[in-house]
């Protein structure tokens, strides 16, 4: 799975929908200051922006999808009994990104989390479809219908693993950078059962996000407050240069981690 170096270094991305964007702000410092991953593991968006970091998808026209995306982008409202969204929409954006590359044209190594539903157990795939597997982990559980990939029902590799570290660990990382994002737990009145399910996963997220974050042997935490909605994609700019930021304060620990890997 990983690559035959003397120390594997993963590069592990949180979930976060719109917070995540500042994903992409750090891969383009990365990009910059030519520091490399031997290994890449996402979660929820972290799985799409982990993909088009690992197929070195040009990052410029990403950056373009992103900054033209907003939530009526990604919401398609259905009467399906298994979710509030039928998820036409994120696979059409998801396609946009990744266009017909699959697993085997990775650049760096690429592992994705999602959770079967039905059992609660974590499905990590290194193959299949890449699509479909990305589509899987972005699906919100409540909002988004499961994807149904070989007889199993998956969602959001958050519900586990928010920030996937425990997974790079197992498939071979000797060490994790993490990018943790956050959550965004509101206080104020909540309307609709709607606000219910989003106000519920924030809360559950930022619990699991203080465990796993302690796991990674460097953390970077984008500066996005407390305020930053996970379907802000009208602020993606601002997110996306929050996490260039983050990532351009960590570089001199980056490298220093880097040193000595071959």
């Amino acid at each position: 799975m990983v690559t035959d170096t003397k120390r594997t270094i993963a590069l592990v991305l949180s979930g976060g929908s719109a917070r995540g964007l500042a994903h992409l702000g750090a891969i383009k410092v990365f990009k910059e200051e030519g520091i490399t991953f031997d290994l890449i593991v996402g979660s929820s968006i972290g799985s799409l922006v982990g993909a088009v970091y690992a197929l070195d998808c040009p990052l410029d026209e990403i950056l373009k999808i992103a900054l033209r995306t907003s939530a009526n982008d990604i919401i398609d409202v259905t009467l399906s009994r298994m979710g509030l969204v039928e998820g036409n929409k994120l696979e059409a954006l998801i396609r946009a990104a990744v266009g017909g590359r699959t697993f085997a044209d990775v650049k760096i190594p690429l592992a994705i989390a999602t959770v079967d539903i039905e059992t609660g157990e974590e499905v990590c795939f290194t193959s299949g479809d890449l699509v479909k597997v990305i589509k899987a982990s972005c699906s919100l559980p409540g909002i988004f219908k499961p994807v149904e990939i070989d007889g199993r029902l998956l969602m959001d590799g958050g519900i586990k693993h928010h920030l996937p570290t425990g997974i790079a660990k197992k498939i071979g990382a000797d060490h994790t950078v993490a990018i943790d994002v956050g959550f965004c737990v509101k206080k104020a009145k909540i309307a609709n059962m709607f606000g219910i399910i989003m106000q519920s996963i924030q809360i559950l997220g930022q619990e699991l996000s203080q465990h796993q974050s302690g796991e990674a042997d460097l953390l970077i935490r984008p500066d996005l407050g407390e305020d930053m909605d996970q379907m802000a994609f009208d602020k993606a700019s601002y997110i996306i240069s929050k996490g260039e930021e983050a990532a351009r304060a960590a570089v001199p620990q980056l490298k220093k981690l880097m040193e000595g890997r071959r």
